[in-house]
């Protein structure tokens, strides 16, 4: 039997996270039905920026839930891939980005 860190079944037990302290529980699943409500953005359209957050913050819960709900709003592979993508510019651009820090320091230390 193999053991694993993250178990699927959490991903539908969310709501029991509100034992702890359901005042601040329903405050935050408050807000989090209002942000993917639709406004601006479509829901397909939120949802897909959610697949693309969950894989910058590697968070396979939430790669499960918003690979289903793109999938339920209308999106296809080609956009999900696409999102994904775009997620892996951002981060791998921060990554580089933080270089410059890098050479700053390299260039003060002078050695």
């Amino acid at each position: 039997m193999t053991e694993h860190y993250y178990k699927p079944e959490h991903l539908a037990r969310f709501g029991d996270i509100s034992e702890g302290s359901p005042e601040l529980a329903r405050k935050f699943f408050d807000y989090y039905a209002a942000v993917f409500a639709p406004g601006a953005l479509t829901e397909r359209e939120k949802s897909l920026i959610a697949l693309a957050v969950a894989h910058t913050v590697q968070c396979p819960y939430c790669i499960d839930a918003y690979t289903t709900a793109s999938l339920e709003k209308g999106a296809d592979l080609e956009q999900m891939t696409e999102a994904v993508h775009v997620a892996c510019a951002i981060r791998g651009g921060a990554s580089l980005v933080h270089g410059m820090q890098m050479k700053e320091h390299e260039q003060k230390a002078g050695m």
